[in-house]
């Protein structure tokens, strides 16, 4: 694919809340656009508004004003089913409290996204890609019986396993240990190069941030 290839852009993204003091204004006029295969570590201090970035980009949220593209198509005009269809299609997860459904074990949880896109070879798919992650073993166990790393280990494999183009990770690193979170950030590197993805990440670690290609720093609200 050519480097230069557009796969994520955002065009003067502001999100305004509801306060009980009057409107709280959360981003104010962001704009960025991220190439094919790039690392981009959006950082800030905490409350300004990181996360919220990571939500509208990913189309988990809607924007007050402004767009923003996935793969060329406008994600902003595009109702919630077909937000979703098209995060379905592109995109991959990775966060912070790792999100795992507590009843499913460690290859359901990995299975669930092949699932959603009728994958015929959901399991065999997912059983790679656990061991791909150091959990070949661990398959039948559920998230209570894995450790936080583990957990978050299982979490990278279920945005992985759809090769998608495009990944975001929203503080893919704070709830594990200073040790557990080295070996999460090397996993997640290391599965990105392999497999060509567009990496987008929000994190307040400078040793995470420093691993990418480029950062963009939010200072309140605004880029």
């Amino acid at each position: 694919m050519p480097e230069d290839r557009i796969v994520l852009e955002a065009e003067h993204l502001s999100k305004t809340g509801a306060s009980p003091e009057g409107p709280l204004v959360i981003l104010t006029d962001v704009s960025l656009r991220v190439r094919a295969g790039e690392t981009l570590a959006i950082i800030g201090a905490s409350g300004t508004g990181k996360s919220t970035l990571l939500a509208l980009l990913a189309g988990l949220d809607t924007p007050t004003s402004g767009r923003v593209f996935i793969a060329g198509e406008d994600l902003t005009a595009l109702d919630e089913d077909g937000r979703a269809a098209l995060r379905g299609k592109h995109v991959g997860f990775v966060f912070q409290s790792f999100h795992l459904i507590p009843s499913l074990t460690a290859i359901e949880n990995v299975m669930l996204p092949l699932e959603l896109v009728n994958c015929a070879h959901a399991r065999e798919q997912a059983a790679r890609t656990l061991g791909a992650v150091g959990l070949g073993a661990r398959q039948a166990h559920y998230p209570k019986q894995l450790s936080g790393g583990e957990q978050q280990r299982v979490a990278i494999a279920r945005a992985f396993v759809t090769r998608p183009a495009l990944l975001f990770a929203d503080e893919p690193t704070g709830n594990l240990d200073t040790t557990t979170g080295q070996r999460i950030i090397d996993l997640l590197f290391d599965l990105n190069r392999s497999a060509g993805s567009t990496l987008v990440l929000v994190t307040h670690d400078p040793a995470l941030a420093v691993r990418c290609e480029r950062k963009i720093e939010l200072d309140a609200s605004r880029p």
